[in-house]
């Protein structure tokens, strides 16, 4: 009888201890979270592990099945916050077996869908992530919304980085990169749509993510003729501080040349009617080269030109890590056909600049200097059929080791037509003057 019970007691432990480790091991929901944009949504899951899915669709209505496998939740979805156009809801359904917990997304049309796992990345713990894409419908209806003036617009695409589940760097005091930049980035849009003649387009106007890929897409399908995208600075220490602005590096200019050549669907989105005329020659590999070297080495110039009007501005406004424009290897430079240009506004790792990032005025500032600096270049070589290039001429102020035919080669026009439009007798310049640039 004693060995009996002892044999139970033993039984009832080890079963509670199964039990007990078990109910630890399984993955548990703790979060759901929508960020609705424009043309997409993504619905992140919190998880406390990694997560084993499968998923698929169901149509009449629209939905987006999701089987997590061995995960349980004690949320209560009905108070989820959604403010998706995409999105109608997103409910716990009957699983198809036990334990696993099967999430259903309603939709309120058919989307394309993308699922993947993230592993912790503070302030984030485990992930699924589910991007719902609807660009498709909203690009058709921007193709089809304005007839095209006889003077355009100059089109800035601002692009404020990171946002949604991607916080960016986080500064000392908690501050996200992603929230920063995005209130210096709507100050430049206001900024750039305040000025006759000038249009800004936005790659994210709230607190969403963005693909980088789709950034420069979004650019490209809005003809922008520059990309600037807006960031904050960190590093491992706090001392470093100052504003830099980059553009892409030769290198991966050259690696993107040849990814594009590859794409031969893409020749004509890229290089307009010249990509459909090269496709029926028996050198079309070799012509399709030749043109997009010129457009990636023209990109390039104008982003360096641009980059340093930007860079002049910034030192006006705020300490600058960085006097030259740096070259790196971001993806959203990488357009072979669009000058895009990134200005790292300061350090927000840096308890100081936290501070500077975070106040109106300052943000206000970088903006107006941003502002000025593509101002500056847009006026002085505005593109063809734009309002800009109606307009007669314009001033340069005179910098330092500047001389008549440094000018006269950055603006395209002979030293004698500044000089005669100023009534200059003799090529001597002062620091500061004021020369009017004609049109060339």
């Amino acid at each position: 009888m004693i060995r009996t019970d002892f044999i139970l007691k033993f039984l009832l432990v080890t079963f509670s201890l199964c039990v007990s480790f078990v109910a630890q091991s399984a993955t548990k929901l703790d979060g759901v979270r929508i960020w609705a944009a424009p043309e997409s949504t993504r619905v992140v899951f919190d998880l406390s592990k990694a997560p084993s899915f499968t998923h698929f669709t169901l149509t009449g209505p629209y939905r987006l099945v999701v089987d997590l496998k061995g995960t349980s939740t004690a949320l209560n979805l009905k108070k989820l916050a959604n403010n998706s156009k995409i999105v109608k809801r997103v409910r716990i359904s009957k699983p198809p077996s036990k334990g696993t917990l099967r999430l259903v997304i309603d939709l309120t049309k058919p989307v394309k869908s993308s699922l993947f796992a993230l592993s912790p990345t503070a302030p984030y713990g485990n992930r699924l992530v589910v991007d719902l894409d609807d660009s498709r419908s909203v690009s058709a209806a921007k193709q089809t919304s304005k007839p095209k003036q006889k003077l355009r617009d100059v089109i800035v695409a601002i692009d404020a980085g990171h946002g949604g589940d991607d916080p960016g760097s986080i500064g000392p005091t908690g501050i996200y990169e992603k929230k920063v930049v995005l209130e210096i980035a709507k100050k430049v849009e206001a900024k750039i749509n305040a000025t006759p003649g000038m249009k800004a387009i936005m790659t994210r106007t709230g607190d969403y993510f963005v693909n980088l890929n789709k950034r420069s897409e979004i650019a490209r399908n809005s003809k922008a003729d520059l990309l600037v995208s807006i960031h904050a600075d960190a590093f491992t220490s706090s001392q470093p501080r100052g504003a830099s602005v980059w553009v892409l590096s030769m290198r991966r200019a050259n690696s993107e040349i040849g990814r594009w050549l590859e794409q031969k669907e893409k020749h004509s989105e890229l290089l307009g009617g010249a990509g459909e005329i090269i496709q029926s020659t028996d050198n079309e590999q070799y012509l399709a080269m030749t043109l997009l070297d010129m457009s990636m080495d023209r990109s390039m110039a104008i982003s360096h030109n641009i980059a340093d009007d930007v860079l002049s501005n910034l030192g006006k406004v705020t300490k600058l890590h960085k006097h030259k424009p740096e070259s790196a290897s971001f993806a959203v430079l990488k357009s072979p056909d669009i000058p895009s240009i990134l200005v790292e506004t300061g350090f927000i790792s840096n308890h100081k600049e936290e501070r500077l990032l975070s106040q109106r005025e300052h943000q206000n500032n970088i903006a107006k200097a941003v502002h000025k600096g593509v101002l500056r270049y847009f006026e002085s070589n505005p593109p063809v059929n734009s309002l800009l290039a109606s307009k007669g001429s314009f001033k340069h102020n005179v910098r330092s080791g500047e001389s008549l035919s440094v000018i006269a080669h950055k603006y395209q026009v002979s030293i004698n037509s500044i000089k005669k439009a100023n009534g200059l007798k003799s090529n001597t310049l002062r620091i500061g003057q004021k020369l009017v640039i004609p049109r060339a």
